[in-house]
């Protein structure tokens, strides 16, 4: 009875466009588990540099020399110990995801392992810049790079899972492959530079005093290509008949996201990034964006392979 599982899991591992087995519908609720996970850490993190709680714990990876700082305790402190914490359990997450891939590779798709490791990567390339925020005093670039390589294991998360998704395409989707990458890079790119913003303080220094002004328009003209790009994704994809159901929500979903990242973002810069909640949801709103156009651009991807 055992060896017939194994075989019908085996079986089921070399068609994943249609079925999966029980090994890897569990592994892609492992994934989608420490990409949420990921999604809510940016979101802590935004709001730690936000309160100026970057610091709060002076040291690293403890925070005073322990692992809960009762004495100490504030929201600012909280906020940071808290990001750590979160921060630990989705590296402890990935590697349990590393070991199971291994594991059970008989009975997953031979890519996964080699793509764990590679998430495994980022995510320990993602501690050593965190850490080295503390060190260097919140140093503007080294935190720009954290929030890009946070951005690139949030993505490689969800190409994993996505991949990991039974789906069976009509054919007719993979021209939107290029659209949907091209619009995720442009995305990447202006999440990069609204970082670069955050980290220098620039719309502060913009209008009180006209400096690092170049930065701040920089971030302002980067809507206008990123916005351009996701509408692409949106007319095309409603634009092409027979698309699979999946495909026409999450190019839905893009559409809303993008409408509600323009206000947020309107609102942030009118209120001076006086209200916190508002600067914390433009951040979260944008990763979440870039997480829905590599989805989107997964399933294109997979369109064509899958309906042979």
């Amino acid at each position: 009875m055992t060896e017939s599982i194994l075989r019908s899991e085996s079986e089921a591992s070399q068609k994943p466009f249609l079925t999966e087995s029980p090994v890897q519908k569990w592994m892609r609720r492992l994934v989608w588990k420490i990409a949420i996970a990921t999604l809510l850490l940016m979101a802590v993190g935004s709001a730690t540099r936000i309160v100026n709680a970057g610091l709060a714990c002076p040291d690293w990876p403890l925070c005073y020399g322990q692992l809960i700082p009762s004495q100490q305790m504030n929201l600012q402190v909280f906020l940071e110990w808290f990001h750590r914490l979160d921060a630990a359990l989705i590296g402890c997450s990935t590697i349990a995801l590393v070991g199971l891939s291994g594991w059970y590779r008989r009975n997953l798709p031979n890519w996964l392992p080699w793509a764990s490791m590679f998430a495994l990567g980022l995510i320990v390339f993602q501690g050593i810049l965190g850490g080295l925020t503390v060190t260097e005093l919140l140093r503007f670039d080294i935190v720009t790079a954290h929030l890009g390589t946070a951005m690139a294991f949030l993505s490689t998360l969800i190409v994993i899972a996505t991949s990991l998704t039974p789906y069976q395409g009509t054919g007719t989707g993979t021209k939107l492959t290029w659209v949907g990458l091209t619009a995720a890079i442009l995305v990447y790119l202006q999440s990069l530079l609204g970082g670069l913003v955050a980290s220098r303080w620039a719309l502060h220094q913009c209008l009180g005093t006209s400096q690092l002004c170049a930065v701040m328009n920089s971030h302002i003209l980067g809507v206008i290509p990123a916005t351009l790009g996701c509408l692409a994704v949106v007319v095309m994809t409603w634009r092409t008949p027979a698309l699979a159901p999946v495909m026409r929500k999450l190019a839905s979903v893009v559409g809303g996201l993008v409408v509600l990242q323009i206000l947020l973002g309107i609102a942030t810069f009118r209120l001076r990034l006086q209200v916190e909640p508002l600067t914390v949801a433009h951040h979260t709103v944008g990763a979440a964006l870039l997480a829905t156009l590599v989805a989107f651009s997964v399933f294109a991807l997979r369109d064509r392979v899958s309906y042979r």
